[in-house]
């Protein structure tokens, strides 16, 4: 069975370490790290000493460790549990015996210098992730975000994210190098943010200045709409309804088919942020709109598809286990079959039917499908024409 032990330093040279982790470094051959790492820790390293630079892919790393019957000491920068080697190391060797002395990890060290009260913190991890690691928090307003950087999402690239759906609202402390002599720290505003130089590696920490007041229910009349066409959008009420139809506190991925303005896309994803949320639209002069009012409302992370639903590829994109549609362009039956295909079981689609002929159409499409349709709602605003809020299910089979 394979054994490690697994120290957490910092960039101070020469690291103060405790007693126990000196005598396992003492008494261990086999040891595992990055260059930096090795650098920091040489003078404590024995004669006999080998080492294994930890680079990618990191299945080659494995395949070495799995060679070797001796405890392996492995190097890492702060904390090697909080989103570091040790982690991997755990999924990788799920028997293995594991010994971790920690550091402080970047994020503490930051909020050390500021002496931040960071018990409540939510961390997102950017490090070779996408951006919906930071959407969920600050659509949920945390008042504190710990920010990992990498080297395409820098301090410069998540201040212009930032700036693109309006959200000023935060100080931002930046830790470069921390826990060395060249560390540095600075708080900076969001436009200081999106110029400064930087060196790696670095990490912020995001304060809320003052929260942004969401509504559910965003009012008709807030949303940009297409020009010359007011009308043309999803009504607050009837959008509500058709959440609520959807119930996606149960869902996973949303497809908006048919988005115009996206306020049906954005009222989903601001209700339920971890909410994946993909939108379809033909209308080529839609996108400006939708992300002119993704901005306006605060909320990242709806990805778009523009152009013809019935030409794209859809196997490529994460299959729905919600679908709302908001157009269909005269193809209602065609697009259900389409949609039918790619439609999670027990998941459903959301319709709201504005004339009895594609209130028939809806019903004997999801009847021929094999969908189960439950009971509809039928509301009415001021001199609107009704709306029949429909909704089938894909039987589980």
């Amino acid at each position: 069975m394979s054994k490690f032990v697994i120290i957490g330093i910092t960039d101070m040279p020469h690291p103060n370490l405790n007693r126990e982790a000196i005598q396992y470094i003492a008494e261990s051959r086999f040891f595992s790290g990055g260059i930096r790492h090795k650098e920091l820790i040489q003078d404590y390293l024995p004669e006999n000493s080998e080492w294994i630079d930890i680079t990618v892919p990191l299945t080659d790393v494995f395949d070495q460790y799995r060679q070797i019957d001796e405890t392996i000491v492995v190097i890492a920068s702060g904390d090697p549990l909080f989103y570091g080697i040790g982690n991997t190391i755990k999924r990788e060797f799920p028997d293995a015996e594991l010994k971790v002395f920690p550091a402080h990890n970047s994020l503490q060290l930051l909020a050390h210098h500021y002496q931040l009260e960071y018990g409540k913190m939510h961390i997102a991890t950017l490090t070779g992730r996408d951006w919906a690691e930071i959407d969920l928090p600050l659509i949920r307003g945390e008042q504190m975000i710990g920010v990992l950087t990498d080297r395409q999402k820098t301090p410069n690239t998540i201040a212009q994210y930032l700036l693109d759906y309006g959200f000023d609202n935060y100080d931002y402390y930046l830790g470069e190098k921390l826990g060395g002599p060249n560390q540095n720290c600075q708080k900076l505003s969001i436009e200081e943010l999106l110029e400064v130089d930087f060196v790696h590696p670095n990490c912020m920490i995001l304060v809320q200045k003052e929260p942004i007041i969401r509504q559910f229910g965003i009012p008709d009349e807030a949303f940009r709409r297409l020009e010359g066409r007011p009308k043309m959008m999803t009504k607050s009420l009837i959008r509500l309804a058709s959440l609520s139809s959807l119930q996606l506190d149960a869902a996973s991925v949303l497809w908006d088919v048919g988005y115009c303005t996206g306020s049906v896309s954005i009222e989903a994803k601001q209700a339920f942020p971890k909410l994946k949320v993909l939108a379809f639209e033909k209308r080529t002069e839609s996108d400006a709109i939708i992300r002119d009012n993704m901005k306006n409302f605060h909320v990242p992370g709806i990805e778009i598809h523009n152009g013809d639903f019935f030409e794209q590829d859809l196997d490529l994109l994460p299959a729905p286990d919600r679908i709302f549609i908001g157009g269909h362009g005269g193809r209602l039956s065609e697009m259900m079959q389409k949609l039918y295909t790619i439609l999670k079981p027990d998941g459903c689609i959301v319709f709201n039917a504005v004339s009895d002929e594609t209130l028939s159409k809806f019903k004997e499409s999801a009847l021929d499908l094999g969908m189960r349709l439950e009971k509809s709602s039928r509301i009415q605003l001021g001199d609107f024409n009704p709306i029949e809020i429909l909704k089938a299910i894909k039987e589980m089979r």
